[in-house]
């Protein structure tokens, strides 16, 4: 995505979800900063964050991967106010990006994760599973946009969004899309957005659960498919348990 002059609006489609409100509160200073990460052939990297505060906040990372280099990145969203994560990724050959996030909370915050991913030589995977949990008037957003050059032959490339909504006002958004000009490829994505289930609340209560234990352990199994990949057991309790702590504020 290219560096921002000027404060984007609705129009601009990586921000078309956005809390524009808020962008305008962080100004352009606050969200034209780039993290910058090049990987060096055969480099692996992972990364684990918990992100989000009662303030705005936009995050915006660039990762370049040499040749089979390798780079992992897992996100608990989680924030009272706008939170946004963007993440620009160039694969080299060969080089594997797994990523997993979470949005969760309440309130009427919006919290997204924007992603382009551009498959630039052969023989590279990609792989996004991004789940969002809200409740009252929260937005949960998923920009998830796939790349893949001429040259990138084999490519592998996957995304996959399913949204919880917890409460009638909640509301979560998903855009995938592909961009694929080579012909020797695999590339998917799927979304789809609903609510908890209640045959599953009933079992669950018809054995002796509280209402508050029965949603936990269903949220609970819901979001570990963002961090199934994570092999860090410390990291990924932290980045879980994260996400479970903002769900003590959500409506049955």
């Amino acid at each position: 995505m290219p560096d921002l002059a000027t404060l984007p609006t609705r129009r601009d489609e990586a921000w078309r979800y956005a809390d524009i409100d808020a962008v305008e509160r962080l100004g352009l200073a606050g969200i034209a900063e780039w993290q910058d990460l090049v990987l060096a052939k055969g480099e692996t990297r992972r990364m684990c964050m918990v992100i989000g505060s009662d303030q705005p906040e936009v995050t915006r990372m660039r990762l370049t991967l040499g040749e089979g280099a390798r780079a992992e990145l897992f996100v608990t969203n989680k924030g009272g106010d706008y939170t946004r994560l963007e993440v620009e990724v160039t694969l080299g050959k060969g080089a594997p990006f797994e990523f997993g996030g979470v949005t969760i909370g309440g309130g009427d915050a919006t919290r997204e994760f924007v992603t382009t991913t551009v498959h630039a030589e052969p023989d590279a995977t990609s792989n996004q599973t991004v789940r969002s949990v809200h409740w009252d008037t929260a937005t949960g957003n998923f920009l998830g946009e796939i790349k893949v050059l001429r040259h990138a032959q084999k490519t592998d490339a996957a995304q996959d969004f399913k949204g919880l909504l917890l409460e009638a006002g909640a509301s979560a958004n998903a855009v995938p899309q592909l961009e694929i000009f080579a012909d020797d490829v695999k590339c998917a994505h799927g979304a789809t957005v609903g609510q908890l289930d209640e045959s599953a609340r009933y079992y669950m209560a018809a054995r002796g659960l509280s209402p508050e234990l029965s949603q936990r352990l269903l949220v609970q199994a819901f979001l570990g498919d963002a961090f199934v990949a994570l092999e860090d057991e410390a990291e990924h309790e932290k980045l879980l348990d994260a996400a479970l702590e903002a769900l003590e504020g959500a409506s049955l």
